[in-house]
């Protein structure tokens, strides 16, 4: 029979176990048990150990002196805590897939497949996305963790860019999108460190593609360049922002119209993924 001295049923621990005891979880399947056992259950950390204690035998109780659970013959699995829901997992098993490749610069054609593969077990179980109803999620600051585009090695993504490394060497920072679902604007902010030669030191700087943006159907959004601010930090931070004017559409070349779309296809209140118009594949999260 359970321990029914004070001590025992005033110790939180006691009274999780007799809670536990009348309202037993249920075994593992493939784990023997008759109407007689005794188990319970009780917190450890991001693990719920299960007691199973054998018929005849006392079961556990706790000791004040020894600061202890104990029990006679009584065997301990330990059983890992879900992650929340299906979603959530997920969402996890995306963000880990895409930790560690540098947004996106270092990833393999191994590491591509894995991020797409886990991205579309999360947009499935996310279901279409509708910004008609949605659209306030769209509002702030994401930060860019992943970009399937960044694998050519280029700032341009998919479309022609400045080379990354030794050619040119243009260290890339942190990538931001700034929303502002009022006025439509959406910006993209990226920020460089400029190499220089020695002794001068690297320039820091960050530049602001400003568009417009326009959603078509439920889930695309259209956006249109409008111009480019540079601004300079570190030891160049006094300067003024240098503003770059749109190139006239006439002497665009046939790849660089200044606009583009892609199709968010998972969004909720902290992750966003979105599929260009050319294949590439984004994950953002919220600033």
């Amino acid at each position: 029979m359970l321990c029914t001295h004070k001590s025992c049923i005033k110790h939180p621990y006691a009274m999780d176990s007799l809670t536990f005891l009348l309202h037993p979880p249920s075994l593992p399947s493939n784990f023997s048990s008759s109407s007689d056992n005794f188990y319970a259950t009780f917190p450890r950390k991001s693990h719920k150990s299960l007691l199973y204690v054998s018929p005849g035998r006392r079961p556990f109780h706790f000791n004040h002196e020894k600061r202890s659970l104990t029990s006679v013959r009584a065997t301990v699995l330990d059983l890992p805590t879900p992650f929340g829901t299906n979603e959530e997992k997920l969402k996890l098993n995306l963000l880990s897939a895409v930790s560690g490749l540098n947004r996106g610069l270092a990833a393999s054609v191994d590491d591509l497949q894995k991020a797409d593969a886990a991205a579309k077990e999360l947009e499935a179980v996310g279901g279409l996305v509708d910004l008609s109803k949605d659209i306030d999620k769209l509002q702030g600051r994401w930060k860019l963790i992943y970009s399937s585009a960044f694998s050519s090695r280029t700032l341009g993504g998919s479309r022609p860019g400045p080379p990354t490394g030794r050619l040119l060497p243009i260290t890339l920072g942190q990538v931001f999108q700034r929303i502002d679902v009022l006025s439509r604007d959406f910006d993209n902010i990226v920020e460089l460190e400029l190499g220089a030669p020695w002794p001068i030191p690297p320039v820091e700087a960050t530049a602001t593609l400003a568009h417009k943006f326009e959603i078509i159907g439920s889930s695309k959004i259209k956006i249109t360049f409008e111009k480019t601010t540079v601004k300079t930090s570190g030891n160049l931070s006094q300067l003024p922002p240098l503003e770059i004017p749109r190139i006239p559409d006439a002497l665009r070349s046939s790849s660089n119209t200044g606009s583009g779309d892609f199709e968010v296809t998972y969004l909720d209140a902290d992750t966003r993924i979105t599929r260009g118009d050319r294949g590439e594949l984004r994950v953002f999260v919220v600033s």
